[in-house]
């Protein structure tokens, strides 16, 4: 198969790979993707991107940052905290002039609202390295202030970590992760990625999963929502009047409106939401 990065002058990535000396390291929890018509795929889930810059997070040697840049993006702001990456990113940078910002550092110490302050419309899309992507995740869900910093998501997880995201009500993967994200934004799975298309290849699926925030989701406190899903789904095999015992159980529950001998996973979003605003 011709590698189709080959088309933006650039070496394939493979060779980008191996030239660099870029093994990826379990530690960082890195997996490469390495084919090279999904990496397209994912830049075309954002959207037109003429007109929008783009937060990526954990570029690696820079396989959907080059597809981000192909694909349109007005400007790609990417954060990498593995040194390695840095001279394969440079010559992309150096390939695409004032479109391309790299920034090393670790994406958990962060301000993106302020890396997108003056940068106009910001979309987020990135591979996000396993061991930090569902904490990334939640802060991007959690900021106090709504709307947020950027228009959509789309990112990668695991296909478990993924099918939490967009579960319901009365589905097994209905958790925390699912009322954070329903609460505030339209969920969904575009695709499912298969471990061979990444190197190494992880044990497991990977889902990309697109996310548009609500313009006006249910007021409640997010500090207050997430400690009564905490609690809830702590033990959610458990009755609530039980698993809420901590932050007042039948009392919260009757003040909220809600039956105390229901189950975490039976609840709406708009529920936890009551029992957040209750508390």
């Amino acid at each position: 198969m011709t590698d189709r990065f080959a088309i933006d002058g650039l070496p394939p990535l493979r060779d980008v790979i191996d030239a660099h000396g870029l093994a990826a390291r379990k530690a960082l929890g890195q997996n490469f993707l390495l084919d090279l018509n999904l990496t397209s795929k994912i830049a075309r889930q954002a959207g037109d991107l003429s007109n929008t810059s783009v937060i990526e997070v954990g570029p690696g040697p820079g396989g959907l940052t080059r597809a981000l840049l192909m694909e349109g993006a007005r400007h790609v702001i990417a954060i990498e905290r593995d040194a390695r990456c840095l001279p394969a990113l440079a010559e992309i940078e150096a390939h695409y002039p004032g479109r391309l910002t790299v920034i090393e550092g670790d994406a958990l110490t962060q301000d993106f609202a302020a890396l997108a302050a003056d940068d106009g419309p910001t979309a987020i899309v990135a591979n996000l390295p396993y061991n930090v992507g569902t904490a990334l995740l939640t802060t991007w869900l959690g900021g106090v202030q709504w709307p947020p910093f950027y228009v959509s998501m789309t990112l990668m997880f695991q296909r478990e970590v993924a099918e939490r995201i967009v579960a319901g009500p009365g589905e097994a993967a209905y958790g925390r992760l699912g009322v954070l994200a329903g609460w505030r934004t339209d969920a969904a799975i575009c695709f499912d990625v298969p471990p061979q298309a990444f190197r190494p290849p992880p044990k497991v699926t990977s889902s990309v999963v697109h996310l548009t925030p609500k313009s006006a989701p249910i007021a409640c406190d997010v500090a207050k929502l997430e400690t009564v899903t905490r609690h809830a789904f702590g033990q959610r095999r458990k009755m609530l009047r039980q698993s809420l015992k901590p932050v007042g159980g039948a009392d919260l529950l009757d003040r909220a409106g809600i039956e105390a001998t229901r189950r975490a996973e039976t609840l709406s979003i708009a529920e936890f939401c009551a029992l957040a605003n209750a508390l």
